[in-house]
């Protein structure tokens, strides 16, 4: 297995985790922190009664992208001209993605649960901060590798060319 098409798996796996996270923390772990006492199935009654529902399916949708997307990420490491850099930086891309994914993906549920119950739309549920500092790593992680993939090619380069000679 050629080793771009490795770490386009690995890349893909933490972007389905990410992904999966996102869906858990907006179709649950928020609307239980937005609303202490009630079970789920209490917040999503008290949603229907008051004309407001979650659309899970709309969640679900646009968090879909970015696994699509690593998935392509990872099919292109079978090329031979694809690197393990290149595809770890697509990988890493993806996931800095997430966070605008996830602040789209949760706007709607946020709403509802806003005028269904009086209170900001907003995260209730401290978690959502861990997919944000996951993109804000990823951000570091690309910028990391660019740098030292340049400076490995550079290297690379100075050895094949005498000096004097380019």
């Amino acid at each position: 297995m050629p080793r771009p098409f490795v770490v386009g798996l690995i890349g893909t796996a933490v972007v389905l985790a990410y992904a999966a996270f996102a869906a858990i923390q907006i179709l649950v772990l928020n609307p239980l922190a937005a609303v202490p006492g009630l079970t789920l199935g209490e917040v999503r009654a008290e949603l229907g009664a008051a004309g407001e529902t979650i659309d899970v399916m709309g969640v679900l949708v646009t968090l879909a992208i970015g696994p699509l997307l690593a998935v392509a990420f990872a099919l292109s490491g079978l090329s031979r001209a694809a690197s393990p850099a290149g595809i770890a930086i697509g990988q890493l891309g993806v996931l800095v993605c997430g966070a605008p994914a996830y602040f789209t993906a949760s706007f709607g549920p946020g709403m509802a649960l806003a005028d269904g119950f009086g209170i900001s739309g907003g995260d209730h549920s401290s978690w959502s901060a861990l997919l944000y500092v996951v993109s804000l790593f990823a951000l570091v992680g690309i910028v990391t590798i660019a740098i030292v993939d340049a400076r490995r090619r550079s290297a690379a380069l100075s050895r094949r060319v005498p000096v004097g000679t380019a």
